[in-house]
């Protein structure tokens, strides 16, 4: 026995199912309706069905219509005669949830008592009271729900196909559908016929009209007054429970509303095993949403407001100023991100805060003080350290102007900005004196919100390890980041713990460059488990990596963690690590034998050193290995070695220490074949080592790369393509959005493996890139003098 529980679209799947498997002759089909509660008139359909199939047609025998008769009889009637049934038949039910309580239970009999020949195939919207439990423990149900009926991205090809439809890429449909087999049918529909369905099929929703009947007839003008309140009122969620729809509707009893409409597949998704928070289908939201507007169109504002304020003091922070700004309160979307800024800093989320500041009007920034500190924040985060200074200062400004009340907020988010700047630009005095405000703010009970005191001694701590981690004192940035570390696992801050975590492992590789390497891999594993990928942080773990197996001359390791590590810091945002990337590379490439690359490596991390605060620990190194490139490339000749026995003994120590650790890179960095193999053949304790020394050399003396541009580090999807022809515009990633008609998240997931893939950092960049492989047209200014503004 087959069962089918899902919602509109199970009946074209079940006509599919019975023209494509063979059994159209031996299938008899019953769509039930709801005058079929009446369980005689459901089973004279089901009679007449029967005897249309070539073994029904033999067996059963004809019923005419009366009024005395009873469903009960006729159940035991049929069995008796199907009861010589020796070949195949598939009785069909469709509907099964309009039948009533008597017919179900006569269907019931009919399945538990029926011959082995006969094969029931029950399909329904929602599950229905069938006792059908022993044949489950049996082996003998097979369930199809949902999940199992939902189009795959192959399967909407297919179909768009057999309808004559040429829709390039049907992902952003099948996504937009959920892949539910009604909508991608009438999608087909709706793009037949046009001259460029591929576009227009970015502007499919649950507004279209063919859709908006449908759901408004099958769903919505089925419910109640009191269902159909609590659906349009709370549409303008993204997720909603029982507390937050009575909030919106003024009624009780929403969670269960939600739970029986949940059940009815009635187009509400559960997002929780208890059942307790719920969605709604997008389409279905987006009808729901038109619906409201036309009907309630003075109260959409209010329920964003509510909506705002309960999810402010539910912990739900983003959300609440989302709503916020739908509400078009800027000054309380304003308080709301100012709020809660530390705390999304503080778990990494720099890009929802980039986000949700998109959201406001311009120059929203420059009339309240805390929203400029937010604003300085942010743009510290996407690079621009002058923009930031900029912002800060506005915020000071303007912070005499904040209420009495929330002067202390504007003051510590100045000191949080400041102290971020500070230690990107590694400034230790400065980063000292702000750790030290912030350390003293977080003994004012007053002067911080409930919770953030001990973040912001986490803060202060780690950032104090990092400033004296780049000016060499090792020891004291060891002490800070542990403490620091151990305060922020101890409160739940797993990205602050993160961050410490990474300089802890860089000062690891000045002691053993084997931990650096096992340290830093589970750093990188941090990143990906918390979806960390973007951030600066995961750069500098993947350098760790990289910069220990260059030291081991595991170079084919080694540059994956390299380009990882590029890709992911902006140098003008991070300098002291973007200098140390690039002094990373131009060891990499020493060791290849490119002298020219390294030498360009290293001038570009000896531009970066301009932009630090003095002693920093990597300068005065990148300018020695400087100068020692411009040498490199200007030897044109090696004199030979005149006392080969203090060779020898050179080299016999040199092989001593390098063993323990593997550290090889110097023996690539300086390749002496000959001495070497004249070594090994005079007696030495590393013949093994000399051994993979040699073939280190040979293997890494290869051909020089081609010209041109490399190519991307992996194909571009036909998705990340369509989204790559809109960055060269003015559009933002909602704006691009609402031009592909998918969710903003989908458009920025895109656009960070655009950058990956094409080895950037900024849109700008990625533009740039594209143009050179030919992914998008040249600039129409190129060669073209430009002005600003």
């Amino acid at each position: 026995m087959v069962s089918a529980s899902a919602g509109s679209g199970k009946t074209v799947l079940l006509r599919s199912w019975i023209s494509q498997s063979g059994v159209a002759g031996r299938a008899a089909w019953v769509p039930a309706g709801r005058g079929d509660r009446d369980p005689p008139r459901f089973w004279l359909s089901v009679l007449a069905a029967l005897r249309q199939t070539a073994a029904g047609s033999a067996l059963v025998r004809e019923l005419t219509a009366a009024p005395d008769l009873d469903g009960w009889v006729i159940t035991e009637r049929l069995l008796a005669d199907l009861a010589p049934l020796d070949d195949r038949l598939w009785l069909v039910v469709d509907d099964v949830h309009e039948l009533g309580p008597d017919a179900l239970r006569q269907l019931e009999l009919l399945i538990m008592r029926a011959p082995p020949g006969l094969r029931f195939v029950l399909a329904a919207r929602h599950d229905v009271r069938l006792s059908l439990h022993r044949l489950r423990l049996e082996g003998e149900l097979a369930e199809i729900r949902e999940p199992e009926l939902r189009f795959t991205v192959a399967e909407a090809a297919e179909l768009f196909e057999a309808a004559g439809v040429d829709v390039p890429d049907p992902a952003p449909l099948v996504e937009r559908t959920e892949g539910w087999a009604a909508g991608l049918r009438l999608a087909a529909l709706w793009l037949a016929g046009h001259p460029d369905p591929g576009r227009l099929a970015a502007e499919f929703s649950g507004t279209e009209r063919t859709v908006a009947e449908y759901l408004l007839a099958e769903v919505l003008d089925r419910q109640d007054n009191a269902v159909r309140r609590l659906l349009l009122r709370t549409s303008i969620l993204e997720r909603v429970n029982g507390e937050l729809a009575g909030l919106l509707t003024g009624d009780s009893g929403g969670e269960r509303i939600l739970q029986d409409l949940e059940e009815a597949n009635a187009f509400v998704v559960a997002l929780d095993a208890a059942r307790s928070w719920f969605r709604y289908h997008h389409l279905f939201a987006d009808l729901l949403q038109l619906q409201l507007r036309r009907t309630e169109p003075d109260q959409v504002a209010g329920l964003h407001q509510a909506a705002a304020g309960w999810l402010a003091g539910h912990g739900y922070p983003v959300q609440a100023v989302r709503h916020a700004q739908a509400a078009q309160d800027w000054g309380l979307a304003a308080q709301l991100l100012a709020d809660n800024w530390p705390g999304l800093y503080l778990d990494g989320q720099a890009a929802v805060i980039h986000e949700l500041l998109g959201g406001f009007p311009a120059g929203a920034s420059a009339a309240d003080a805390e929203l400029a500190a937010v604003a300085a924040g942010d743009e510290l985060a996407r690079g621009s350290l002058e923009a930031a200074e900029w912002h800060l200062a506005l915020a000071e400004r303007g912070s005499a102007l904040v209420p009495e009340g929330r002067r202390g907020q504007a003051q510590l988010l100045a000191g949080i900005v400041r102290l971020l700047l500070a230690r990107q630009c590694g400034n230790r005095p400065a980063v000292a004196e702000e750790a030290g405000r912030l350390q003293a703010a977080a003994e004012a009970p007053e002067a911080v919100r409930p919770g953030l005191g001990e973040e912001l001694r986490a803060l202060a701590l780690i950032s104090l390890g990092e400033a004296e981690y780049w000016a060499a004192r090792f020891e004291d940035a060891g002490r800070y980041l542990e403490q620091g570390i151990a305060l922020a696992r101890r409160i739940g801050r797993p990205y602050l713990e993160f961050t410490g975590l990474v300089y802890a492992a860089m000062i690891e590789f000045y002691g053993s460059a084997s931990l650096a390497v096992e340290h830093g891999r589970q750093a990188a594993e941090l990143v990906e488990q918390n979806g960390w990928a973007d951030e600066p942080g995961a750069g500098f773990a993947s350098l760790i990596v990289g910069a220990a197996l260059v030291w081991q001359a595991r170079l084919e390791e080694a540059e994956p963690w390299i380009q990882r590590a590029e890709r992911t810091v902006r140098a003008e945002a991070e300098p002291a690590v973007g200098l140390a990337i690039h002094h990373v590379r131009g060891w990499f490439e020493l060791a290849r034998g490119r002298d020219a690359d390294a030498l360009a490596a290293f001038q570009a991390a000896d531009r970066l050193a301009g932009r630090l605060a003095k002693p920093n620990l990597m300068v005065l190194p990148n300018r020695a290995f400087l100068v020692q490139a411009l040498v490199r490339l200007g030897e044109t000749q090696r004199d030979a070695l005149g006392d080969s026995r203090a060779a020898a003994s050179a080299v016999e120590r040199a092989l001593d220490l390098a063993e323990p650790d593997g550290a090889l890179w110097w023996f690539v960095l300086h390749p002496a074949p000959s001495l070497l193999e004249r070594h090994a053949r005079h007696g030495t304790a590393h013949a093994a080592l000399i051994a993979d020394i040699l073939s280190l050399i040979a293997g890494n003396r290869s051909a020089p790369p081609p010209a041109g541009p490399r190519p991307p580090l992996e194909p571009l999807s036909h998705s990340e393509i369509r989204v790559l022809r809109y960055l060269p515009t003015n559009l933002s990633m909602r704006q691009i959005a609402g031009e592909l008609y998918v969710s903003h998240n989908t458009v920025r997931t895109h656009i960070s493996h655009l950058y990956a893939k094409l080895g950037t950092h900024t849109r700008a960049e990625a533009v740039a890139r594209a143009r050179a492989l030919g992914l998008l047209a040249p600039s129409p200014l190129r060669g073209q003098a430009t002005r600003a503004g």
